[in-house]
């Protein structure tokens, strides 16, 4: 049974009650309180414009150790190329901003709508959101942004305007930051290759509460 959330009231029921698609509750709001007892919970928002706010804790988390990631040998050859410049939390707004716009292979739109954007920002902010810029002759060419629990970095989305800028991002967020896991939430073919796989909600919740 999926659980209807209020405004007045911030709590989520147990994780473990999700749905087969990881559907666990509706509704509510995405206040900063609210988003960050979800992501403490292993739970995230993830709805489209017009829509009552979704919220999901899938039951096989797709994730990557930082230990375990592949670099390709080509990729090797770009990282020491230097055509690339990468900071951290230096263009957070214009980082989501990039990935709302992206086109994604098999959907006709964003998920990334203005609310969730402004809710964001303010998770950045607050220093819970953060982002990886990629910079191609000073001009924003890739990234990534989610928030951080604890030692874990919950991705939210990545962008890429010139090909491997993403890739770019997430080895640069594997090798440069102490994370013990990049949670990347749902499959994609990208980041498999990458070295992501699959955890169960219970291993990903014991790591998520890891200090």
């Amino acid at each position: 049974m999926i659980i209807q959330l209020s405004e007045d009231r911030i709590w989520f029921p147990s994780p473990e009650l999700a749905d087969e698609d990881g559907l666990l509750a509706i509704g509510g709001d995405l206040s900063a309180q609210r988003l960050l007892l979800a992501y403490r919970n292993g739970i995230f928002p993830w709805f489209s414009e017009g829509d009552p706010i979704l919220w999901y804790a899938p039951h096989e988390r797709f994730v990557l150790f930082p230990e375990k990631l592949k670099v390709s040998s080509s990729m090797l050859k770009i990282l020491r190329s230097d055509s690339f410049r990468i900071t951290y939390d230096q263009a957070f707004t214009e980082v989501i901003n990039a990935c709302a716009i992206s086109s994604r292979k098999g959907q006709a739109g964003t998920w990334i709508t203005d609310t969730m954007k402004s809710a964001y920002i303010h998770l950045h902010d607050l220093g819970y959101a953060h982002s990886v810029e990629v910079w191609e002759n000073d001009i924003l060419v890739g990234g990534l942004y989610g928030v951080q629990v604890n030692h874990v970095f919950c991705g939210e989305s990545m962008f890429a305007r010139v090909s491997n800028a993403s890739k770019v991002a997430l080895i640069y967020l594997c090798q440069n930051h102490h994370f013990n896991l990049i949670d990347c939430q749902v499959y994609t073919s990208h980041l498999d290759s990458m070295g992501a796989d699959f955890i169960s909600l219970e291993e990903y919740l014991a790591l998520l509460n890891k200090i």
